[in-house]
């Protein structure tokens, strides 16, 4: 069985320890599906990365400001934890993971079913998306019960869950990997700036 939770979360770790900068305030996980990405006979397929953003980075901007936690604004600093287009053992785990728990039509998203009558988005993205999402979430929880986080950086920093769009599934999965209410800042951002609506 492959241990795909463990792989991530140890690729992650080791990449945040070689972060140095100290005034990052938010970490950012992206998970993206595109479909220009491909892997063997699979399109559409979902990536991972990680980087975070810092205060000089969002110069000065207020608590609750859209440049401060909007990822359109970041410093787009990724590092790759999953990348399809390489034939890596990362995303050969990733696909014998799939294979495993029983994931087929990696990419496919059938249209007819992602909106509801008010056309607010209730899809989960294409397969594989929402599962890797899911998994993704639990390795920021445990770094954030594990004190790793607060330990690294000598303070509590929220680690963002999200894709270029932020689904109602980001903000669940952000939710989940923040359980010390890290993330509490975001959310109330998000609230004020429209995309939560409730």
């Amino acid at each position: 069985m492959i241990n795909l939770e463990g792989l991530l979360y140890n690729k992650v770790k080791s990449v945040i320890d070689t972060w140095v900068e100290d005034d990052i305030y938010a970490i950012s996980f992206f998970v993206y599906s595109n479909e220009l990405n491909s892997y063997k006979r699979f399109s559409n397929v979902t990536d991972f990365m990680i980087s975070y953003n810092t205060e000089k980075d969002c110069d000065g901007a207020e608590l609750l400001s859209e440049e401060r936690w909007n990822y359109a604004f970041w410093r787009q600093n990724i590092t790759y934890i999953i990348n399809t287009n390489q034939n890596d053992e990362m995303t050969k785990a990733l696909f014998g993971w799939y294979s495993e728990n029983g994931i087929k039509n990696i990419g496919y998203e059938d249209v007819s079913c992602i909106y509801d009558e008010n056309m607010y988005y209730i899809g989960k993205g294409p397969v594989g998306y929402y599962e890797l999402l899911c998994l993704v979430s639990e390795v920021a929880k445990r770094l954030q019960l594990e004190g790793f986080i607060k330990q690294k950086f000598g303070k509590s920093i929220p680690i963002i869950i999200h894709d270029l769009e932020y689904a109602w599934y980001s903000f669940e999965a952000t939710k989940n990997g923040n359980p010390n209410q890290e993330a509490d800042s975001f959310f109330t951002a998000m609230k004020e700036m429209g995309f939560i609506l409730s």
